[in-house]
């Protein structure tokens, strides 16, 4: 149970704890709720959804935010390497505004691929974060490309 549940469960609706109000406040914690999956969605991208918006030609490009071994040993498809620490004005100056970057980095017990969505964001770049990260992708069933390269589901371009 979290603290908004336990406040509102103990919440005394009127001075005589007359519930008639309880449908309003019902739907404020649906609002509530509604607006915070809508945020998660606005801000992450499954490695499912990911994988399409690839396929599908869509304006996207992925971000590897790890150090330039991680990169070079093991990627996504096609995905930039953009170490979250070394992101820069400079060294993203030639990267297109336009387009969605989805940034990931090993998987949810690392947060570069957070550091590096707030990188980007501060940029003024287009992100989503990659939940789940490489491993999730791996585990999806979809290939990677470098050293230690995953055979999976390859992205292919229809163009």
């Amino acid at each position: 149970m979290n603290r908004f549940h336990e406040k509102y469960e103990e919440f005394d609706f009127t001075e005589k704890g007359d519930r008639s109000n309880l449908g309003f406040l019902k739907q404020i914690k649906m609002n509530a709720q509604i607006n915070y999956y809508e945020n998660k969605l606005m801000f992450e991208i499954d490695p499912s959804d990911l994988f399409a918006a690839m396929n599908n030609g869509e304006k996207v490009l992925p971000v590897d935010a790890r150090k330039t071994y991680g990169y070079e040993a093991e990627h996504i498809p096609g995905a930039l390497n953009i170490p979250h620490a070394t992101m820069t004005a400079e060294n993203t100056k030639h990267l297109d505004k336009g387009i969605l970057y989805v940034i990931y980095c090993d998987g949810i017990g690392c947060n570069g691929s957070t550091k590096g969505s707030l990188n980007m964001t501060r940029l003024g770049f287009k992100v989503k974060e990659l939940i789940g990260g490489i491993e999730w992708w791996k585990s999806d069933g979809y290939a990677t490309e470098g050293e230690k390269s995953t055979k999976g589901l390859g992205v292919q371009c229809a163009c």
